[in-house]
């Protein structure tokens, strides 16, 4: 009986195979997105092509060795790539999302770096136990943070809990709305959480910067495409650049983020 393929070839045959990009095409940043704005925003500031455009993934690497992957919507989509990944071994990966706004602090257009994320998607209980936080890489945050407080005049940030689901559409249901108030979650999204717990599993150090888009606990602040297209304009260009910048400066300074764990 033939051997059972392990982990790691089948993340090798499978990350060139979603993403239309060899396995030395990628770099030893990562950042992940939901958008394939943010990856061709990429694309023309670096000047480097796009590949994956006929795949489930679209890729991208500029001449410094910093990649950028659109990994598409919600936690299996998450998991995913932090399971592919496993194939390259990248010394960090930051997620760049949007997220609903669950506080007043957390208005429309406001940055949120995690402290950590409410695990209430479902996916991350196929890695580890319910028990297990799912955390950032504080080192990997602290370079974002930095770039954040750089960008001060523009905007400040907001740090807290997030809460991760995977349900996409639930803004009318008040008792899913009753469940995230005593939670007490600054914001909503539905990867971080799992881009946390599979990365920890996977021991890639891993991080999020996520934009708040929207305001789902009233009802005029339920995302529309026009209210996207509006923040897209506003305030996607600046996050992009702050991923950029902190994870070049953190190649510059040839930081490691040694895995621990917990």
């Amino acid at each position: 009986m033939s051997r059972r393929p392990t982990k790691l070839s089948m993340a090798k045959n499978w990350l060139p195979r979603y993403t239309g990009m060899p396995l030395d095409g990628f770099g030893d940043h990562v950042l992940l997105t939901n958008f394939s704005a943010y990856v061709r925003k990429f694309a023309e500031q670096f000047g480097c092509d796009i590949a994956g455009l006929d795949r489930p993934m679209q890729a991208a690497t500029n001449s410094a060795g910093l990649s950028i992957v659109n990994f598409g919507i919600g936690s299996p989509n998450a998991a995913l790539i932090m399971d592919l990944l496993v194939a390259k071994n990248p010394k960090g990966a930051l997620f760049l999302g949007k997220c609903g706004g669950l506080k007043k602090s957390a208005e429309i257009g406001r940055f949120i770096l995690p402290i950590g994320a409410i695990r209430g998607e479902g996916t991350s209980d196929d890695y580890l136990p319910s028990e297990v936080p799912a955390l950032p890489s504080f080192k990997l945050h602290k370079f974002v943070s930095q770039k954040l407080v750089a960008h001060k005049a523009t905007r400040d940030y907001r740090t807290g809990v997030v809460f991760t689901t995977n349900r996409r559409v639930w803004e009318h249901d008040a008792q899913f709305l009753k469940r995230l108030e005593e939670a007490g979650a600054i914001a909503i999204d539905m990867e971080t959480a799992t881009i946390f717990i599979v990365g920890h599993k996977n021991q890639i150090a891993r991080g999020a910067l996520l934009l708040v888009s929207d305001f789902p606990v009233v009802p005029e602040g339920v995302k529309t495409e026009e209210s996207d297209a509006s923040v897209t304009e506003k305030w996607v260009d600046l996050h992009l650049r702050v991923g950029i910048e902190s994870l070049t400066d953190i190649a510059d300074h040839g930081e490691t983020m040694k895995h621990f764990r917990y």
